[in-house]
């Protein structure tokens, strides 16, 4: 593993956040186009423009992603990258004008900060100005910044969730990436060990609660419906079909059910978008197995990012009072 999702040619992230109201978004740009598939298991999911990336559908090309907080409200986001689209001259040319296609996603981080603060048009814009390749800060940014875990049990139990990217380097050239805003209802664990990193926890005595063992005990949930999400986008370079981005997002949708427990609930909008942006073809299984390793990477990276915000501990801040 190394890098970020900006290792794939021909992709640019850029970051916007409000820190009063504590939200924010994120924005993957491929202004040369990119075959776009999405694939969404939340049962509370908040998307714009996945219609149009379904293979009987006339679209054939993306020229950005737009990921932001804010719940509904935040779709907003996606209006600004497509004005900034617009004023590069970027788009579906329609004749009389070009149309910038920008799917989007967005989670709830309405708990904490201001409420009635959300990404705007104005945010989408100006993360869709500051788009570029290189290294960015993972954790607390982007639409990220006000990302929370382990809600099941009431969101009082919850930790910080964050933003993290990831990328790796396959056979003959191919380069895959993934980016992840976690803001799971469930616990994070390491794909490896089960070991949880953050989750539903009891702020005065330190214990975890096990969201899954809660589950099981009270038989519901104490989360509110349309309160929680994972949403992430994985890139690569190579030539794809948008049925093979579409299987690939199914793919990638594994990471998921690797790290989060529980995961693709009724109160979690679980959405990933799969980019193509090159001209080389590799078996969709290889791709879907490097998007799915990636995808781990990024989202263990995004929540051991994290730092705590207001009252809400972070795997960091854990960490530190236990050292």
């Amino acid at each position: 593993m190394f890098g970020n999702i900006t290792d794939v040619p021909g992709v640019k992230v850029g970051h916007a956040e409000n820190k009063e109201a504590i939200t924010g978004c994120t924005v993957i740009l491929v202004e040369n186009g990119a075959v776009c598939g999405v694939d969404v298991r939340g049962s509370a999911p908040g998307t714009r423009e996945t219609d149009a990336l379904d293979p009987i559908n006339e679209i054939q090309q993306v020229h950005g992603i737009c990921l932001a907080g804010g719940s509904a409200f935040g779709l907003d986001a996606a209006t600004g990258v497509m004005h900034y689209l617009e004023e590069q001259d970027v788009g579906v040319d329609a004749g009389i004008a070009k149309i910038p296609i920008v799917p989007s996603a967005v989670l709830f981080d309405l708990f904490i900060g201001d409420a009635h603060g959300r990404p705007t048009a104005q945010m989408g814009y100006e993360a869709a100005e500051n788009a570029t390749i290189g290294p960015f800060f993972n954790g607390n940014i982007g639409a990220g910044y006000g990302a929370t875990v382990g809600k099941l049990a009431g969101p009082q139990y919850c930790m910080k969730g964050g933003l993290g990217s990831s990328s790796l380097e396959g056979k003959e050239g191919l380069v895959v990436g993934a980016l992840v805003a976690v803001n799971a209802v469930g616990d994070i664990k390491e794909p490896n060990t089960r070991a949880t990193i953050a989750g539903a926890r009891n702020r005065e005595t330190g214990q975890w609660l096990d969201s899954c063992a809660y589950l099981e005990e009270h038989g519901h949930s104490q989360a509110l419906s349309g309160t929680n999400t994972t949403i992430g986008v994985v890139a690569v370079n190579a030539k794809l079909t948008k049925a093979e981005a579409k299987k690939i997002a199914q793919l990638a949708q594994n990471a998921l059910a690797r790290t989060i427990y529980p995961v693709h609930t009724m109160l979690d909008g679980d959405t990933i978008f799969v980019l193509g942006t090159g001209e080389q073809t590799y078996p969709v299984d290889y791709i879907g197995h490097l998007a799915t390793k990636v995808m781990e990477d990024a989202i263990i990276v995004g929540v051991k990012a994290a730092t705590k915000l207001e009252e809400v501990e972070s795997y960091i801040s854990i960490q530190q009072h236990k050292g």
